[in-house]
């Protein structure tokens, strides 16, 4: 992994006067250093913060960290061939002082590895209060055997995904695509164009007018999800959001399912097609009974978002 980013950044900064301030970073492969240093400040170096970090060191005009990157709250983007780590330099001053808080961004950015796929990091949902739940989520080559080299795909042909969930020491998981979205954005806003592929929980919509489809699975924990890139967003970089499920592999109903549709056959449930009367409300709407509060740690769904790929249309 290669750094571009190894440098020195000067800012001045507007408080109640001016504060002339050199801000030193240096990112290498796993962890980076930054140091803070002002010999005319008034603030009370003690008080900054690197995301949930706590000085490494600090003096009256200086303050030093030395952390890992997988640590601080420091948020992982893949943008086209970057890779970057981003956070906040933060000061939170007393109502007394001369110096204001201030916010500052603080960026490593790295040439993305060619082995790197996206993935879901640090999981706060728990299985039935057994321990955490990993979720992993990643553009795959045409057999699903790895991660793919490129995530430029011509307008037609099918973009492989595949997500996971680890169940080391849990009882037998099924993995459930409930929703999936394509957007411009990494992240959804109000008023964002989106197109639609798995909606209703669980039924893949975008099936009905296309070659896309679920593979049969090799593992309940694993779900492969054939694509057929759309027009939609052509040229440009797009991102899919999905909500990733884990549940019981004996307890499908209308709200826990996958389903695909088969051409001169209809909608068919993936892992039982004797069962594929669970699939009728795909076309209308499936009714949810009352879920578990994600908020309690009980859940088992996990966003996630896949991307930046980008779609491309030689004819046009």
């Amino acid at each position: 992994m290669v750094c571009s980013l190894h440098c020195v950044l000067l800012f001045c900064l507007m408080a109640a006067g001016s504060v002339n301030a050199e801000m030193k970073l240096d990112c290498k492969a796993d962890h980076m250093t930054l140091v803070w240093m002002d010999s005319r400040s008034q603030a009370d170096t003690s008080l900054f913060r690197l995301g949930s970090c706590v000085p490494s060191s600090f003096t009256p005009r200086e303050v030093f960290f030395n952390v890992e990157l997988d640590d601080c709250n420091f948020r992982k983007l893949v943008t086209g061939n970057e890779l970057n780590y981003t956070n906040d330099l933060v000061y939170s001053s007393s109502p007394d002082s001369y110096v204001h808080p201030f916010t500052l961004p603080v960026v490593c950015s790295f040439e993305r590895p060619k082995d790197w796929f996206p993935r879901i990091y640090d999981p706060v949902f728990s299985t039935y209060g057994v321990e955490n739940l990993v979720f992993h989520i990643g553009i795959m080559n045409a057999d699903f055997s790895g991660p793919a080299e490129s995530t430029t795909f011509p307008l037609g042909s099918l973009i492989p995904i595949m997500a996971s969930v680890e169940q080391e020491r849990h009882q037998p998981l099924l993995l459930l695509l409930e929703e999936c979205v394509a957007a411009t954005t990494p992240d959804l806003r109000p008023g964002s164009d989106l197109y639609p592929i798995i909606t209703n929980m669980g039924c893949l919509v975008d099936s009905k007018s296309s070659r896309t489809k679920f593979e049969p699975r090799e593992k309940s924990s694993e779900l492969q999800l054939s694509l057929q890139a759309f027009r939609f967003a052509v040229a440009q970089e797009v991102y899919i959001h999905c909500t990733i499920v884990a549940w019981d592999p004996n307890g499908l109903d209308e709200t826990k399912k996958a389903c695909h549709y088969k051409k001169d056959h209809g909608w068919e449930l993936l892992d039982d097609v004797a069962y594929s009367s669970l699939c009728d409300c795909c076309d209308f709407t499936c009714k949810s009974r009352k879920r578990r509060s994600l908020a309690s740690g009980n859940g088992l769904a996990h966003k996630a978002v896949l991307g930046p790929l980008t779609i491309t249309d030689f004819t046009s």
